[in-house]
């Protein structure tokens, strides 16, 4: 952490522990495991818009719940945003979020893309994909299910088991395809790889450079941060990596969220409405989608000319986000059950 994230949380942490339960109606406290200082515009067009000041602290997002069960009545913060589902799931499960009945956000954002009870929405999409080595693979695999065929034997990266996104898609999997499919497929995939798991998406694709592996997964903005600007051991070969929308034939790719939610406590729940319905906004949409390359969550809104260069997919709308969070556990159990380390 640099110097000057440091004293923004420092100095946002200070704010908000003045607040306590008397805070001002013309503010709204913010925590977020979204790590991007292109959100302070985000968050200043907010406040232009609207005269509400937003006061935010960062952290990883099973802190941030921990801090919320932990804060209880007493907590300051009005909204909680974090960028997977499962772990909107867990916050949901600790009780320290509340539904907001809102038809700016029902009539914006798709009803996949929301909570059944409207406990959290999505603000964004983030799609996990396969990318592979074009000179040393002819004929890639074209589903998820196909990443566990054993002509593949020692050729994949993938994140460890414990990292969100992989458990989101293997609850994704087992709402599609049921829990015995789901555990034949990580046991495939654990058979597969080509190494331990380690590192972060980056270090997957940088496995297809360096030839330690000729198949990655990993989030597709990963992968496009290597044209947008110099990523060490990835930027290099970036044209010798090609990619596949998975499941073009059926349900369509997976789709991670990046999702918002209105905290159980929230002492401005109307300024913590209004934001939250922000988030839905068109400006909102665009600077999630310029900033970090991600998929908007509200139909109609254009693409990023970086994003936009991997093409016309079709995602997987019959399969409710809900779920990755919902069958977190199996999938965690699973994970242990075959050793996906």
């Amino acid at each position: 952490m640099n110097c000057l994230t440091f004293a923004r949380r420092a100095s946002a942490a200070v704010a908000l522990a003045a607040l306590g339960t008397t805070a001002m109606a013309d503010e709204v406290n913010v925590y977020s495991s979204r790590h991007y200082d292109s959100d302070d515009a985000l968050y200043a067009k907010f406040t232009e818009q609207t005269g509400i000041t937003v006061n935010r602290i960062e952290g990883e997002a099973d802190e941030l719940i921990a801090r919320l069960s932990a804060e209880g009545d007493n907590s300051p913060a009005d909204v909680f945003i974090t960028v997977d589902i499962g772990r909107m799931g867990r916050a949901e499960e600790a009780g320290v979020l509340q539904a907001v009945e809102s038809d700016v956000i029902a009539n914006a954002v798709p009803k996949h893309l929301r909570d059944p009870e409207n406990m959290w929405f999505g603000v964004s999409q983030r799609a996990r994909i396969i990318f592979y080595a074009k000179d040393r693979v002819e004929n890639p695999p074209r589903s998820y299910e196909e990443l566990a065929d054993p002509s593949l034997k020692g050729q994949i990266c993938i994140r460890s088991s414990k990292n969100i996104y992989n458990q989101s898609l293997l609850a994704s999997l087992i709402e599609a395809n049921g829990e015995e499919a789901a555990k034949d497929w990580a046991a495939g995939i654990v058979a597969n790889m080509a190494r331990d798991p380690e590192g972060g998406d980056t270090d997957q694709l940088r496995g297809l450079v360096s030839g330690e592996c000729d198949i990655a997964v990993a989030n597709h903005y990963y992968f496009l941060r290597g044209y947008d600007k110099d990523v060490e051991g990835l930027t290099s070969g970036i044209d010798g990596i090609g990619w596949v929308w998975p499941n073009q034939s059926d349900r369509g790719a997976h789709l991670n969220l990046a999702a918002a939610a209105m905290t159980k406590s929230a002492p401005n729940a109307e300024a913590a409405k209004t934001f939250l319905e922000f988030l839905t906004s068109e400006f909102a949409q665009q600077h999630f989608a310029s900033q970090n390359n991600e998929y908007p969550a509200v139909p109609g809104v254009g693409l990023d000319e970086d994003t936009a260069r991997l093409g016309f997919f079709i995602p997987d709308t019959a399969t409710n986000t809900a779920s990755f969070g919902d069958n977190a556990a199996k999938a965690q159990a699973i994970f242990n059950e075959v050793n996906w380390k």
